[in-house]
């Protein structure tokens, strides 16, 4: 068992639903330490942060791995990401883990990637598309992420589509139905390609209307809502079976984005406590993780995981 001094930083959406849910997965009778502030001075006696606040994690993460201590990171930037991945050798080094990408997506998304490439002979392709934010930054960020460059991996190289093309059709599970999505500059293909380098294709959209794209280059025309509505996220990999056949298998949820990401985030907080994080970076779709227990632990903490069959259908994890 590892220490059990856990800062929390961020008092959001995400933040609060994490604090919320952090007793749940402490074993043993472990008492956990919430620390919504932001003064270094205030993290270092920590043995693991959960940075759950708006902006860059990069910079603070780097001081606190040097420092020996765990983060969990839902940074969902794309430059930001970049920079934690870059961490690797100083987490190593200090003996700590970083979870990079751990809410909703990058997050669950990674982790119900790698559950269904398991269930495959081969997989070539994996697809994610995302509905819905959380709070006020989350949706300013999506705002922003359908004004830049987007990131996906296609016939094995990167390419760079203008946010807010790509227009596809896409099926979430009920109660949100189909949305139109488009391609954003957001992180989940490089963290996807990292653990899966043999795909030829990978992608991810969010959905957006017209007036969304049309005014992503200019500040948000209307102050964001204090939460969104029901979200959603699924994830569509594509390969063969057994026989050589062709197929395709789809996974998702749909709920509020925070209690997605907070449910997430957590998990992996139960994931440190019981010993079960590797030292350096890690990535929700990292082979190294236990992902069944980590997708049984986001359900247990409140999130329903829906398969994809042609009818509405619960998925249960391991059973």
């Amino acid at each position: 068992m590892n220490a059990d001094s856990i800062a929390l930083v961020g008092d959001g959406v995400v933040g609060g639903r994490i604090a919320q849910r952090l007793p749940l997965v402490a074993d043993g009778g472990s008492v956990v330490h919430v620390d919504t502030r932001r003064n270094l001075k205030d993290l270092h006696g920590c043995s693991l942060a959960v940075l759950a606040h708006s902006g860059g994690h990069a910079e603070l993460a780097a001081d606190l791995v040097r420092r020996g201590i765990s983060v969990i990171s839902i940074s969902d930037d794309l430059d930001d990401v970049r920079a934690l991945l870059d961490l690797d050798g100083d987490a190593e080094s200090a003996g700590a883990s970083l979870v990079v990408g751990a809410g909703m997506s990058p997050g669950l998304t990674g982790l119900l990637a790698r559950y269904l490439v398991s269930q495959m002979a081969s997989s070539d392709e994996i697809h994610v598309s995302l509905h819905g934010t959380a709070g006020p930054s989350c949706a300013r960020h999506q705002h922003r992420a359908l004004a830049g460059r987007a990131l996906g991996y296609q016939d094995g190289r990167w390419v760079r589509p203008p946010a807010g093309s790509g227009r596809e059709l896409c099926w979430f599970p009920e109660p949100v139905g189909a949305y139109d999505c488009y391609f954003a500059e957001i992180p989940s293909p490089l963290l996807l390609h990292e653990d899966f380098p043999d795909a030829i294709r990978l992608s991810e959209r969010i959905s957006a209307n017209r007036r969304d794209r049309l005014t992503a280059r200019l500040p948000m025309l209307s102050r964001p809502h204090r939460e969104g509505g029901v979200g959603a996220v699924r994830v569509e990999v594509r390969g063969s079976d057994d026989s050589g056949g062709r197929t395709t298998m789809i996974l998702g949820v749909a709920e509020l984005v925070g209690t997605v990401a907070a449910a997430t985030a957590t998990s992996f907080v139960g994931s440190w406590l019981r010993d079960e994080l590797p030292v350096g970076v890690i990535r929700p779709s990292d082979a190294r993780l236990n992902t069944t227990s980590l997708l049984q632990s986001i359900e247990r903490l409140g999130v329903r995981l829906q398969e994809f069959t042609g009818v509405p259908s619960v998925l249960r994890i391991g059973a």
